[in-house]
């Protein structure tokens, strides 16, 4: 299937695309005029990108005074400032970064420019891992629904059978990198914190940042760890993140031989879903000595994921309130 010539199609949770949603209260996936899918509703990346902006131009206003006096210093100031370590449109080494910034005049407020340029590094990687995440998400429904989980067809009788295929390993990959972006994100957004609670303010020399090597881990060292409506507060969404990235990252995949399910019915395929591993209340595998990866529940993780996401989103926005609030 050419899937861009099929604008008009919609994505839906069950695998099954469709032309025309038939009920315009479910969740379904559009494409947008640049090729991403993201979900009819309870996206709030735009919300979020935009509450990133402030807290762009509080971290301005809190360390260079004013915005006044910011944009006094960038009329003047040289790019590599900005960019140099950070971003490749800095061609520049190490050293010649050191060389030149010897170079730049005693009275240039620098030390305090390349501080809060570090700082809003970590409001940019908020922005874009969000982005990330919208667009992983959009991508495992676009592979559910469009792409041939098994090659060639062959007749199927009615019932239920799983596929394994290197699409169905693709579709995996995305769902578990979805995971890891959330975990990062949590690490993300706790530097911020971290720094934003203890805001450098002597520039006499280049400062190291308060957050470096922080994590997720180091919640505790902030004044509103455990805020309820954050990403702070001890809930199951937060340690389903967790839990499903460190499984991926240290012990392995969801499932011992990745697998989609398909349900054929008058020989036509109605459902495709893919099964997730079961968990406690507090959102922790259900283990028992070495096995963790158990079904029982059939919980089915294409159903639930858009508002799984949705409810991190939400709780970021929280949080990242109220950030801006600290910084006013």
């Amino acid at each position: 299937m050419n899937i861009n010539q099929n604008i008009a199609t919609y994505l839906s949770l069950n695998g099954i695309p469709t032309k025309t949603p038939t009920d315009p209260e479910s969740i379904f996936f559009m494409r947008d005029p640049q090729g991403a899918w993201y979900p009819n509703r309870g996206n709030h990346f735009y919300n979020i990108d935009n509450i990133c902006v402030e807290l762009h131009d509080a971290l301005e206003e809190k360390i260079f005074g004013s915005k006044e006096d910011f944009y006094f210093f960038l009329r003047y100031s040289p790019e590599f400032l900005s960019t140099a370590g950070m971003n490749s449109e800095a061609p520049i080494s190490k050293s010649l970064f050191e060389l030149l910034l010897t170079k730049l005049p005693k009275e240039m407020p620098v030390n305090k420019a390349l501080y809060l340029f570090d700082c809003r590094k970590l409001v940019s990687g908020i922005q874009e891992c969000s982005k990330e995440v919208m667009q992983l998400q959009g991508e495992f429904y676009q592979v559910l629904n469009l792409e041939e989980l098994f090659f060639p067809h062959i007749p199927e009788d009615d019932g239920i059978r799983y596929v394994t295929s290197p699409t169905v390993t693709k579709l995996y990959a995305l769902l578990g990198f979805i995971y890891v972006r959330l975990h990062s994100l949590l690490d993300y957004v706790t530097k911020l914190a971290i720094e934003i609670e203890n805001l450098r303010k002597d520039f006499d020399t280049y400062p190291r940042m308060a957050s470096k090597n922080m994590l997720y881990s180091d919640r505790k060292r902030l004044t509103f760890n455990g805020k309820e409506g954050t990403l702070f507060e001890k809930c199951a969404l937060i340690t389903e993140v967790e839990t499903i990235r460190n499984h991926i990252i240290h012990d392995g995949f969801l499932d011992d031989m990745p697998k989609a399910y398909r349900v054929i019915s008058n020989g036509v395929c109605i459902e495709k879903f893919v099964l997730f591993p079961d968990r406690c209340n507090e959102g922790r595998l259900d283990t028992f000595k070495n096995r963790n990866l158990f079904y029982g529940n059939e919980d089915k993780i294409n159903l639930r994921l858009p508002m799984l996401v949705e409810t991190f989103q939400t709780r970021l926005l929280m949080t990242l309130r109220l950030l801006i609030q600290s910084l006013s």
